[in-house]
């Protein structure tokens, strides 16, 4: 990842506050658990200008680390990958398809919206807007390589980078994964900018670490 890109996007998500860190009153997540970082990628398309910046940091990724004569067309997942999947395809002058997370029950039934001719095998960048545990892109590549899609890449805008096993994962589901920044260089870019307190930084940095020890502690 170009330091460049990292540090450019991770800022962009400080300033559109679509990265917040709060170790004294810490966010509560879907899964029950509570740290002191959240993220909403979806965010940052209300932002015009932010939104142009990012999309630019994403054509040199995709370019430098991809090469465009290996992406045919480009897939947004449901929901929040749908915008930056056209977002990237325009850019990239790309076709672009949208995937659901299941058929949709009634007319052509279709998991798959737009079209690629059957039988072409396109070479596929699936988008999403972030990567946690990474489990529901698997429904996406399954559902594109049903119909014939080749799926190698997989971008998101931003990756947690702190799981292990989702390199695993993806190494299983034959994936290379882009993204443009992730946690480390968001604490890096905090830092730099003095966007938070000393201790919030701490305890955030203390969370990226070990998670489950950084709620250990919390509980006492």
């Amino acid at each position: 990842m170009p330091e460049t890109v990292a540090r450019t996007a991770a800022k962009i998500l400080l300033d559109t506050k679509s990265v917040l860190f709060n170790a004294r009153e810490p966010f509560k997540y879907s899964s029950g658990n509570t740290g002191p970082v959240y993220v909403d990628c979806r965010r940052p398309i209300s932002f015009p200008q932010e939104r142009e910046i990012l999309m630019a940091c994403a054509e040199k990724v995709l370019r430098d680390e991809v090469g465009l004569a290996n992406i045919d067309i480009v897939a947004g997942a449901e929901t929040a990958g749908i915008p930056y999947g056209a977002l990237i395809a325009s850019r990239l002058e790309k076709p672009m398809v949208y995937v659901r997370k299941k058929a949709k029950g009634h007319g052509r039934m279709g998991q798959i919206e737009g079209y690629f001719e059957e039988g072409s095998a396109p070479r596929t960048l699936l988008v999403e807007d972030l990567q946690n545990f990474g489990a529901n892109k698997k429904v996406f590549i399954d559902a594109l390589r049903g119909a014939g899609a080749i799926v190698g890449h997989f971008f998101v805008l931003f990756d947690y980078g702190i799981r292990p096993e989702v390199a695993q994962d993806n190494a299983a589901m034959g994936l290379s994964q882009h993204y443009l920044c992730n946690w480390r260089d968001v604490l890096a870019a905090a830092r730099e900018g003095n966007y938070f307190d000393a201790a919030t930084l701490q305890s955030v940095e203390a969370y990226l670490n070990n998670s489950e020890s950084w709620a250990a502690a919390l509980a006492r």
